[in-house]
Formats: structure tokens, C-alpha cells, sequence
């Protein structure tokens, strides 16, 4: 690829990183993208009430079933995180800089690169910059995206900046809970015995991670949240915690999370008041290695000479998959320290990152095929 558009992507994603988009909160960006879509000539673009962007590259076909490229645009970093960027020895250093400014720029270099070469394919290209991918978000764009198209698409493609080498082929199930406690509360010392929300919740949490997961399906817990309480002398009157419970396998993982709500139900006692709510379920899905898609995607990856390693994730290509419509997720170039603020992104292989795209994007007209059909 040629190191100009190679370099026009990287200044595209910086541009894209220096607006903060954290999740539920994408508008400015989603406008940012709005507009660069429309200048780039693009067709049918709009946003929708919920910051979702969609544009389309006309085919040589309007009846011939679309392809679906996205790039989910919010980050894990909170409004007032510092975004300065910056570039030394052939990397990019900056918050979000990779995940996922870099794959929404890839929307755009996926179009210069198809002008650049003057390819036409066969049918629309449909491109989508969607909202709530990361934390809480539980995929709400990608569903919106999928509501939009659904299986008449011939698949969907799934940007992500970094990772490249692997595919994600197969969704990992995630059930997200919030669970709170209420109690009367009281004085430390005067009202001492009274039951507090977070000694409650402390032996809760206990229980919880005590739970056995099995060795066969990997499976994992995690309290990644917890908060509560009002001082150090006053009984806690109000405690919470928001727990991950993850897993390869859809029974092991509806199983543990009939047992975390078990344990809510049985702590439950006169002195303190439980809810258990579900903030979070990201379905199951997989597309098998044989499917045109995938193959897509490893002959791409062997063209440039990597291996493909098929991969295991919670991404937004579990909403087509868990539907039984092709999907994968692809990364665009290498890197490290994703969501935290020393991430940062390297430049060389996203000319082999690109052309991959290029090549799957290409097969998945000239293959025509769908799997789920």
C-alpha cells in the first residue's frame, strides 16, 4: 500500500482520537464522521437518534446483497482524559488511538483504497460507525446495525485498530449484572449490629467468586465494580457491585449465572433488601472456519504473509453471529496497552492490515455465498 494513504489513515485516526467519545456519550464524533462521509461523496449517509452513522459505496449492482463494514466509535476513557498523541519510532502513542479510532479511520481507507485502485464491486458497500461497543454499551449499535440490514447482507465485517493476525469467528457470551444492597444504616458505635450494605455485599462477593468454574469451557468471573456506604463511622445503608461473569459456553455460562442469582436470593434476609439486575448480555454465536468469510480473512492474512489465529471474543460481530449470519472481527495493524492511556498503535503493518481488508472486502463479492441461507 502506498505509504501516503498509509499516512492519510493515521492522521484520519488521530483526528478521529482527539474527539472524546466515551461510551453513550458519541454524538460529537458520530458528527465528526457524519461529515467526513459526506465529504468523501459517499451515498445515503445519515446518523440515526442514536449516534449510529451509515453511509454506502454504490456497487455495479443495487440488487446484488450488500457487504456491512463497521467500526464501533465510543471508548473505555472517561470525558477529561488526556488525548494528547503523540510519534516516535514508528508508533502512535494516545488513549483510544488504536481501539477504536484507528478502525472507524479504517472505514475511510477501505474507500480510498477501492478509488485508489479503481475497483468497483459488484454490490453496495455499506459502511457503519456505531455507538456502545465497550463497557455498558452491551452492543446497543451493532443491534441497531443488524436491525438495519439483518440477513440480507452477505456479511459483516467488524474493524477493530488493532489485533491484526487474528479473527474473531466465534462471540464469547457475557452476562453483566448490578447488584445492590439496602439496609437501615446507622451509627457505628450506637447502633452497632445493625446490618451493613457493605459487609453484606463484602460477604456476597465471597460467595460469589467461591463459586467452581470448569475446566472444560474457559469461564471467568470478575467484580470489576464496588461502591457504597457514607463514612467511615456510619453503618453502610447502601452498598453495590457490578460483576462480569464470561464464558465459552452458553450452558456454563447460564448455569453460573443461575447461581450468582441464587446466592442474591438466599442473602436476602428482613435487615437488607437485594436487587439483582442484568446490565449486560452479549449473545453466542460463531460462523465455522470453513465459511467463505473466514477463508476470506486467512487467505487474506497468508497473502501477507501472517497466520491467521481464529479467536475466541466479545465483539459486535457477536449480534450477526448469535443470529446465525457470517461475521468476523479483524484487526488492522499491532500495538499494545489498549484501554489504558500508554496505547499505542505501530504504523509499518498497517500497509498489510489495509490490503487484507482490501482482499476480504473483494472475496466476500466474488464469493457470493451465504452460509446461513
Amino acid at each position: 500500500m502506498p505509504a501516503e494513504l498509509i499516512e492519510k489513515i493515521v492522521q484520519k485516526a488521530i483526528q478521529i482520537q482527539q474527539i472524546p467519545a466515551p461510551t453513550f456519550e458519541e454524538k460529537r464524533r458520530a458528527q465528526f464522521v457524519q461529515d467526513g462521509f459526506v465529504a468523501e461523496g459517499l451515498s445515503q449517509v445519515e446518523m440515526d437518534g442514536d449516534g449510529n452513522v451509515f453511509a454506502c459505496l454504490p456497487g455495479a449492482d443495487s440488487d446484488h446483497l450488500p457487504l456491512v463494514v463497521t467500526a464501533h466509535t465510543d471508548t473505555v476513557f472517561p470525558a477529561g482524559t488526556d488525548l494528547s498523541v503523540t510519534r516516535e519510532n514508528g508508533k502512535v502513542h494516545g488513549p483510544g488511538i488504536g481501539d477504536n479510532s484507528l478502525g472507524v479511520a479504517g472505514l475511510y481507507g477501505l474507500v480510498w483504497a477501492l478509488r485508489e485502485q479503481n475497483i468497483q464491486l459488484q454490490g453496495d458497500l455499506w459502511l457503519a460507525a456505531n455507538i456502545g461497543e465497550e463497557g455498558l454499551g452491551d452492543l446497543k449499535g451493532m443491534k441497531a446495525v443488524y436491525e438495519r440490514f439483518g440477513n440480507q447482507a452477505l456479511g459483516y465485517l467488524v474493524l477493530e485498530g488493532l489485533a491484526l493476525g487474528r479473527i474473531y469467528n466465534r462471540g464469547l457470551g457475557v452476562r453483566r449484572y448490578r447488584i445492590s444492597v439496602e439496609t437501615v444504616g446507622g451509627h457505628s458505635w450506637v447502633d452497632y449490629g445493625n446490618p451493613s450494605a457493605i459487609h453484606e455485599l463484602v460477604l456476597l462477593t465471597s460467595q460469589i467468586l467461591g463459586l467452581r468454574t470448569p475446566q472444560r469451557a474457559r469461564t471467568s468471573m470478575n467484580v470489576g465494580k464496588i461502591s457504597g456506604g457514607v463514612s467511615i463511622n456510619t453503618i453502610a445503608p447502601h452498598a453495590l457491585l457490578e460483576l462480569d461473569l464470561r464464558s465459552e459456553s452458553g450452558r456454563v455460562l447460564n448455569n453460573l449465572a443461575r447461581k450468582v442469582e441464587g446466592l442474591v436470593r438466599v442473602a436476602e434476609h428482613p435487615g437488607a433488601r437485594y436487587t439483582c439486575e442484568v446490565i449486560g448480555d452479549r449473545p453466542f454465536g460463531e460462523v465455522a472456519p470453513a465459511d467463505p468469510l473466514v477463508q476470506a480473512g486467512i487467505m487474506a492474512l497468508k497473502a501477507q504473509g501472517l497466520e491467521a489465529i481464529l479467536e475466541i471474543g466479545s465483539t459486535d460481530a457477536n449480534i450477526p453471529l448469535s443470529h446465525g449470519v457470517p461475521a468476523i472481527c479483524i484487526g488492522l495493524t499491532t500495538g499494545g496497552g489498549a484501554h489504558t492511556t500508554s496505547e499505542f498503535l505501530e504504523i509499518e503493518p498497517l500497509s498489510k492490515g489495509l490490503a487484507q481488508l482490501l482482499d476480504v472486502v473483494q472475496s466476500a463479492y466474488r464469493n457470493n455465498q451465504l452460509s446461513y441461507a
